[in-house]
């Protein structure tokens, strides 16, 4: 940390960072950016942002380089810094699950608990077509998608109220939220399986959907339906 940014106010308050360090020659300058982004990403328990970071780098600082030179850095470490949920993040790498697990057991490494089939449906269909209504999830289906579903999926997160929608009545909508792009490890929604082009290889459609056949990753448990008469609970 330069001087300037340890330096406080008489009052007790930390005084306003010296972003730009126009007094470090460009080297030295690069490295404490450096230090400084990838301090702020390791301090915080959710990704962080580019508005974020900007707050402790130079104006004319490129965030992505910053970032590059990093991922360099942490290229033999066990963790790495990963683009997810519109932010960074420091995340173990995979490789090192088992040595985890074998140190501190499985609850060291468990997620979010675990979807059922139907539920990891109506969240895929949220995930490609919203915002959505139940009603439209339903009439997609065929079935109707029991709130009990949806309250599973609101309650880790996965899923939010969206806009309401404009037919009679204005029902709420739902859509995907970034704990939704972070546990899936996606930045953004974009990044999704073009739809489409599942379809036209043959990977995915309606019917599909329908019995079960779901991308891998967006189900957790196989072989289970909890499909009840005409209703997805």
């Amino acid at each position: 940390m330069s001087e300037a940014s340890a330096r406080r106010k008489p009052n007790g308050q930390p005084a306003l960072l010296d972003t730009e360090l126009e007094h470090l020659p460009p080297e030295l300058r690069w490295r404490e950016w450096m230090g400084r982004v990838e301090a702020v990403i390791f301090a915080a328990s959710e990704p962080v942002t580019r508005s974020v970071l900007a707050r402790v780098v130079g104006k004319n600082c490129n965030i992505e380089l910053i970032i590059d030179d990093i991922r360099a850095e942490l290229a033999g470490r066990p963790y790495e810094l990963v683009a997810v949920a519109g932010g960074w993040q420091h995340r173990t790498k995979k490789v090192f699950g088992d040595a985890i697990r074998a140190a501190f057991g499985t609850a060291a490494c468990a997620g979010p608990k675990e979807l059922t089939q139907s539920e990891a449906l109506v969240l895929m269909c949220i995930a490609y077509f919203q915002p959505i209504t139940r009603g439209e999830l339903s009439s997609f289906f065929g079935k109707e998608v029991s709130r009990d579903v949806i309250g599973v999926l609101r309650a880790q997160g996965l899923i939010a109220s969206g806009p309401r929608s404009p037919q009679p009545g204005a029902p709420y909508t739902y859509v995907t939220t970034k704990t939704f792009l972070s546990q899936f490890g996606l930045d953004t929604l974009r990044q999704l399986p073009d739809f489409e082009a599942l379809e036209d290889a043959g990977l995915l459609s309606k019917e599909k959907l329908l019995a079960g056949g779901i991308p891998a990753g967006l189900a957790n448990r196989e072989g289970e339906d909890d499909f009840v008469g005409d209703q997805i609970s």
